[in-house]
């Protein structure tokens, strides 16, 4: 299988682990895996190929080498039918993810919402934004990895108490901005279909479907997979506030 092409997903990578404190990838023939080293996220899986280019085969062949739970699967195409490659054992989020990049070019310096608190900062080669309400309740969040000319957009989060107020897209504004000062051209990520809307808002573009997958072993056997609730490991950008799969 050829990997891809615009080296995206590779981009999306090395992003993500800076961004998550995550191993370094290993490359493999199919793609990457990459070590969290958390109980319900101990490894994940990324294949390395895009829309027609994702082939049932390997999807079969790394998923079928999985024995342990807790490993997530990452595959680029579309839930509903990467979903019926996978065996017993496998949530697959039927709620389907998106790869997405954006040019990144300077901009002006947003205006901050009026009556919050901002406050932007960088350590260990990560950038956090943060928005805190005017009773210092936290509001909105968001941070960045820039890795050489790509950037990727990591934990986008809003508070369900402060939603429809603009703080999402101040915070990418704002990331977009601190990723151009840092030298980086293309800005990655990965998002949901509540954030889709707001990041083709500004610009960002829909590159690949995204499928998240985790092995629970017996304990998908006996929930039964579809039954089972989201797993409450922070993931892809999502503004709403509610916590998604490991993306």
């Amino acid at each position: 299988m050829g990997g891809n092409k615009d080296g995206t997903v590779r981009a999306w990578v090395d992003g993500w682990v800076v961004s998550r404190g995550a191993s370094p990838p290993l490359v493999e023939p199919w793609g990457y895996t990459i070590d969290v080293g958390t109980a319900e996220h101990v490894t994940r899986h990324v294949l390395d190929a895009v829309n027609d280019d994702v082939d049932e085969r390997t999807v079969r062949k790394v998923a079928d080498a999985v024995t342990g739970s807790g490993v997530w699967l990452k595959v680029f195409d579309d839930p509903a039918r990467v979903g019926g490659w996978l065996g017993e054992g496998w949530w697959v989020d039927p709620e389907p993810g998106y790869l997405m990049s954006v040019p990144l070019t300077p901009t002006e310096a947003p205006p901050a919402p009026d009556g919050y608190r901002v406050r932007v900062w960088t350590r260990a080669g990560v950038t956090r934004v943060l928005l805190a309400a005017p009773d210092g309740s936290w509001a909105a969040r968001g941070q960045l990895a820039p890795t050489g000319s790509t950037a990727v957009v990591d934990q986008v989060e809003t508070s369900p108490a402060h939603r429809r107020r603009g703080l999402g897209s101040f915070v990418m504004r704002t990331l977009a901005q601190e990723a151009v000062a840092q030298g980086a051209e293309r800005g990655v990520l990965a998002g949901t279909p509540d954030g889709r809307a707001l990041y083709e808002a500004l610009g960002w573009r829909v590159e690949a479907f995204l499928t998240s997958a985790k092995y629970m072993g017996a304990k998908a056997d006996q929930a039964g997979v579809s039954a089972l609730p989201a797993p409450l490991s922070t993931s892809r950008c999502r503004p709403t506030g509610r916590p998604g799969p490991g993306a």
